[in-house]
């Protein structure tokens, strides 16, 4: 079984209007809710791909039962460290281009003694785990150490993967041994200080994970696809050519592809087709609804990766 450490559960609202015309009155074609957070999405899309998956983190009184429900309905097992208040909400905003606008809520104060709960919890549970993955914001209240702190009382010989902005990217890689590291774009430039161009760009940059200690790199590049690299091969696959709804939680989804990979042992280049395949798919559905198995399919049968030589 695969566990997923959600440290900021989020109710997602994604909007979809004409156009966002800022300072003026705009209508709604379209809203959906849903109950989500990056690991919770990780968790999700795992068991859409047959595979068991644990989900725990924070949660709140006033939208827990909700959450639960979902995870219940799709057959991920959870328990959380409760704590008082209302989960964040997110709201995402999609324009007929399919730009999207992001306003995101920080939600409530999570004080130490709940936090110290939870790394107590992972720490217990850890264990009987062979992959875990530890994705996403912090509550308020909680700094970038927390995700040292975590990933520093689970077992060595555990695949951590990490999704994460670089400050508590950092906290993590240097508390752990971490297996792999998703960054997109912008993440991977924030994190090594460096313009990236193409291809060969990407697997230099990703050189400065791979210096820290991290032993694979995969770097989600949106509607172009995805390259992973563990700094001797690297490879690149390219998305399908799909109409596209929504590109909220793609990332997750492919973070949930690369896991089930991890656990069926496939070769790299395999992981990386089914990661990207599994991403592709999450955009053809709206809101922040994840991929259905049988679109994930259809698109993994049409892509391919390729090694990228320098």
């Amino acid at each position: 079984m695969i566990l997923t450490i959600c440290p900021n559960p989020s109710i997602d609202c994604t909007i979809e209007l004409d156009s966002l015309n800022v300072g003026k009155l705009n209508r709604v074609d379209s809203k959906v809710e849903t109950y989500s957070g990056k690991a919770l999405n990780v968790a999700m899309g795992i068991a859409r791909l047959g595979e068991e998956a644990f989900a725990t983190g924070f949660m709140f009184e006033n939208h827990g039962r909700m959450f639960e429900h979902v995870l219940d309905r799709e057959g991920v097992k959870h328990q959380f460290v409760y704590d008082k208040g209302n989960a964040r909400v997110n709201y995402k905003i999609i324009d007929k281009r399919s730009m999207l606008t992001e306003i995101n809520d920080r939600g409530e104060t999570v004080e130490r003694e709940k936090q110290q709960e939870l790394i107590e919890y992972i720490k217990k549970i850890s264990p009987d785990y062979d992959i875990i993955v530890m994705s996403g914001s912090l509550p308020k209240g909680v700094d970038s150490s927390f995700y040292g702190e975590v990933l520093s009382v689970i077992p060595k010989d555990k695949k951590i993967i990490v999704d994460a902005e670089k400050a508590n990217m950092l906290s993590a890689i240097g508390s752990s041994e971490i297996f792999m590291a998703k960054p997109n774009l912008r993440e991977l430039e924030a994190f090594t200080g460096k313009d990236v161009r193409d291809l060969h760009d990407m697997v230099r940059a990703s050189r400065k994970y791979i210096d820290k200690g991290v032993k694979n790199v995969l770097i989600s590049l949106g509607a172009e696809g995805a390259v992973l690299t563990n700094g001797e091969e690297s490879y690149f696959c390219k998305s399908a050519s799909v109409a596209v709804n929504s590109t909220v939680g793609a990332g997750d989804c492919m973070v949930a592809a690369a896991c089930v990979g991890l656990k069926k042992g496939v070769p790299m280049r395999e992981l990386l087709r089914m990661s990207v395949a599994a991403g592709t798919a999450a955009v053809t559905t709206s809101g922040t609804n994840l991929f259905y198995h049988d679109k994930y399919k259809e698109i993994y049968a049409k892509i391919n990766s390729e090694k990228i030589y320098f």
